[in-house]
């Protein structure tokens, strides 16, 4: 049984993705982006701008790791076939978890990756967020994304677009 359903008509993607706005988005897919995927790791300047990005809260901890812990640890993200390893060794720097960790590989990964955090959660039909995210959570929400992507021909950037947006003008704000 798939834990995941989305709330809203799936024709409705690229509408919802044309209405989402949040800052920096460009550089993250003009130049951080594309900079660490053709490197094939990330800086210590790119890898905290990318996770200021997707939260202000975890800055000092982030800001904490070594330039040569984060460049080891995107390089082998980016370079391992094993999906495990992917996500797994993101988790291991300061101030990283699922969400920021997806967003890494969402940004700089060749094969689509969506990201996982509460908006885009409960746009597919997860009312509260599980308190620890697993591998087999995150691996089962990538390749939902992934088909639901493929199965409606847009890119996973505009799908998290979607979700995102679909959260922000529908969800209830005691849930958020």
């Amino acid at each position: 049984m798939n834990r995941f359903r989305i709330r809203f008509d799936p024709a409705l993607i690229p509408e919802l993705a044309k209405r989402y706005t949040y800052p920096d988005e460009d550089k993250m897919l003009s130049l951080i982006g594309p900079s660490a995927m053709a490197r094939v790791y990330f800086t210590k300047d790119e890898f905290q701008d990318l996770c200021r990005w997707k939260s202000q809260r975890t800055r000092s901890r982030v800001d904490s790791n070594r330039a040569e812990f984060i460049k080891e640890a995107t390089k082998i993200a980016l370079a391992t076939p094993i999906e495990e390893i992917r996500i797994g060794v993101l988790n291991l720097l300061h101030g990283v978890s699922w969400p920021t960790a997806s967003t890494v590989l969402h940004f700089s990964h060749r094969d689509p990756y969506p990201i996982i955090d509460f908006r885009a959660l409960w746009s597919l039909g997860i009312e509260k967020r599980p308190q620890f995210y697993t591998f087999e959570y995150w691996w089962d929400y990538t390749r939902f994304c992934r088909d639901l992507a493929r199965k409606q021909g847009v890119s996973m950037r505009d799908l998290d677009r979607a979700l995102w947006q679909y959260s922000k003008e529908n969800q209830p704000t005691e849930q958020a």
